[in-house]
């Protein structure tokens, strides 16, 4: 199947501010005060119902990636490129591949953390792991 990239813009631009919504706790979580990846989001939501210019929402793209090189976290960096993406979607299309990737990504991080924290709690002795691991609920995983 072909896709008509023109026709299905703002489908795709939909589908990737859903995408990159989905994962954006995984930055919120870190930076409560920083909106940059949420405002991006609502601007690509915004220019699909015709609110916004393109530029502006491109503009609100730069500003989530900018967030993205400020964090830290591998999730929270995931989940702002996602949410860039999202927004330059409205400037082309293509772009909304790669808002997906990165929510996958952002996903994909969190889980391999989790994953090496539980084979790291279940290698320690068991009388040391309360003291190694004193908060970490190792049943929530």
């Amino acid at each position: 199947m072909k896709i008509n990239w023109q026709e299905d813009h703002r489908l795709l631009a939909i589908w990737a501010a859903d995408c990159a919504e989905h994962v954006l706790a995984r930055f919120e979580t870190h930076y409560p005060a920083d909106d940059r990846p949420r405002r991006a989001i609502e601007a690509c939501r915004a220019w699909v119902r015709g609110d916004l210019p393109m530029a502006e929402a491109r503009k609100a793209a730069f500003a989530s990636h900018a967030a993205a090189r400020e964090a830290s976290e591998v999730e929270a960096v995931a989940a702002a490129r996602s949410a860039g993406h999202a927004a330059a979607t409205a400037h082309v299309a293509t772009h909304a591949p790669h808002a997906a990737t990165y929510a996958a990504k952002a996903i994909l991080f969190e889980s391999e953390v989790k994953v090496e924290l539980a084979w790291q709690y279940a290698q320690l002795p068991e009388h040391l792991r309360a003291v190694i691991f004193p908060t970490w609920d190792h049943h929530g995983l």
